[in-house]
């Protein structure tokens, strides 16, 4: 019996060497196998990265130095004051799309590199985001922006998972340690995003937690104990850019930030720019291309493309010039419509006056023609919103528009300081062309065009005005009164009026300032003396 025991106890010995021999043989013919397709993929992958097209012109033309910031020298100085010298700023740019921004930041951060006293090394990074991608895991597994944690339970842990070690990840404040993260559209990023990155801000360092970690886990590598007990560093300057509105932006990132403002760009900025690019290609073009670009183009990134259609164009038919039938060609099949450019013809008119508004950032002329007929009896807004929607947070109210009201207060001022009465007029205001739809800065120009209007006194086409009408006929500060003046000086004003109260946001020889209605009323006379000249 223990001969026969002994006997199948070395037969099963023999069997189990046997199988783990064929396992072992089998798993090493796999890694063979899996080694050869990890050989094949890597010489495709070689083989994608001798692949290369042409970069696109926007890229190829982008702006290298400041005096390539084409229309912004404004902003451009305010943008290298805030981040050269010792103390650089965190900084919020405001402007439309494609009128530089992003060239803008990364020119300071080059120029700040080599002011005296910068905090900036030469190697300095500058880190691009985009706020509206800017999206995270709500277990926190991946955050672009801010970083995130690997815990042992989740993929991606790698090796550090199975020794239950969590293992923070470097996020975009992280890799701009030291140097500049833009963030594009700031505007748009998420409460929680931005109540952290605020404390980022304060900090200079962004701050991890796990449920995994342990202070007291030696299995945990020493960087990572210090990650979770200082922080990961994240000191950088922050520059955000917006196509919003300030009022749109949260006060507390505002509070921290310089806030510099880019312009549109005008058909002179965009002829230039369009000039610059072709000049910068290398390709012969006619004389009269850079200004039919100069005339649709809206933005940089505009005539970048229009260029670059034209050139294609040209190129297809073996020209090595672009002709002013390949603009037009662009212009057609893209879609592009001649720029509204204000132009004050200085034609002295009863009932038309020059107003100034402000559309989104930007300052505008903003025409408003008033007619009176007696016998009637009533007020019409015509071209500008009588209500305004408000949403709350279970409700949405309906709000009479401001410019409604003040032009009830342009009556009610007329009928303190004249012998007109309204119940024996009927009043038309009319907003031609007009983009904004309410606001209380048209005050002073209504009561100007309606006393026009009913006493027929021509007012003169080349002046402009602005401001809010009290209904004790005080003439109260406006916002952007800045962006106004410069508008109505583009168009060819001789003379622009603003409140008093906004005396220290502008100067200069053509502005005046208002105090009173009297002094607007002053204004209805055609005749050159009237204006100060």
């Amino acid at each position: 019996m223990l001969y026969i025991f002994l006997t199948l106890l070395q037969l099963t010995a023999t069997a189990v060497m046997t199988i783990y021999f064929m396992l072992a043989v089998k798993d090493r013919t796999s890694a063979k196998t899996s080694l050869s397709d990890t050989s094949a993929e890597a010489a495709k992958l070689r083989r994608l990265r001798e692949i290369s097209l042409a970069k696109p012109l926007t890229e190829v033309l982008r702006p290298e130095q400041p005096s390539d910031i084409i229309g912004q020298e404004r902003g451009m100085r305010a943008l290298k004051y805030a981040l050269c010298g010792e103390n650089p700023q965190h900084v919020i740019i405001y402007g439309p799309p494609g009128v530089g921004k992003t060239a803008a930041a990364r020119i300071a951060l080059e120029l700040a590199k080599q002011s005296e006293g910068t905090p900036f090394k030469s190697d300095a990074p500058f880190v691009e985001a985009d706020a509206t991608i800017m999206q995270f895991d709500e277990r926190a597994i991946a955050d672009p922006l801010l970083g995130s944690v690997h815990d042992p339970i989740y993929q991606g842990a790698g090796a550090y998972g199975s020794l239950g070690v969590p293992r923070p990840r470097a996020g975009a404040v992280t890799k701009a340690h030291g140097g500049v993260l833009f963030l594009d559209e700031i505007g748009e990023l998420g409460t929680y995003h931005l109540n952290r990155l605020l404390k980022v801000l304060e900090e200079g360092k962004v701050r991890f937690y796990s449920s995994y970690y342990s202070n007291t886990d030696r299995n945990i590598p020493g960087y990572i104990h210090d990650i979770f007990k200082n922080g990961m560093p994240a000191d950088f300057r922050l520059i955000g850019a917006t196509t919003r509105s300030p009022e749109e932006l949260p006060p507390a990132l505002r509070s921290r930030c310089r806030e510099i403002f880019f312009d549109e760009l005008d058909s002179g900025s965009t002829e230039l720019i369009a000039r610059r690019s072709l000049l910068r290609l290398g390709t012969e073009f006619d004389a009269r291309v850079p200004s039919i670009i100069g005339g649709y183009a809206s933005n940089g990134r505009e005539c970048v493309s229009m260029v670059q259609d034209a050139w294609s164009a040209a190129r297809a038919e073996k020209r090595r010039i672009i002709t002013e039938d390949d603009i037009r060609t662009v212009i057609g099949e893209g879609g592009y419509s001649k720029r509204n450019i204000s132009v004050l013809d200085g034609t002295a008119r009863t009932g038309v006056v020059n107003g100034l508004a402000v559309c989104g950032m930007q300052g505008r002329v903003l025409k408003i023609e008033a007619n009176a007929s007696r016998g009637g009896c009533g007020l019409e807004i015509r071209g500008a919103a009588d209500s305004e929607s408000i949403k709350g947070s279970v409700s949405t109210l309906q709000k009479r528009g401001s410019i409604y009201e003040s032009a009830e207060n342009v009556l009610d001022v007329l009928e303190q300081l004249t012998d007109f009465r309204a119940e024996d007029y009927r009043i038309s205001i009319n907003f031609p062309e007009s983009r904004i739809t309410d606001g209380p800065s048209a005050g002073a120009a209504m009561l100007l065009a309606v006393y026009s209007a009913v006493y027929g006194i021509p007012v003169r086409g080349d002046i402009a005005l602005t401001g809010e009408l009290g209904l004790k006929g005080d003439i109260l500060p406006v916002g952007g009164a800045a962006c106004k003046v410069r508008a109505a000086l583009a168009a060819g004003a001789k003379r622009v009026y603003i409140p008093s109260g906004n005396a220290n946001e502008v100067c200069g020889k053509q502005v005046s300032l208002l105090n009173r209605a009297e002094e607007v009323l002053s204004i209805a006379l055609a005749r050159e003396s009237a204006v100060n000249m």
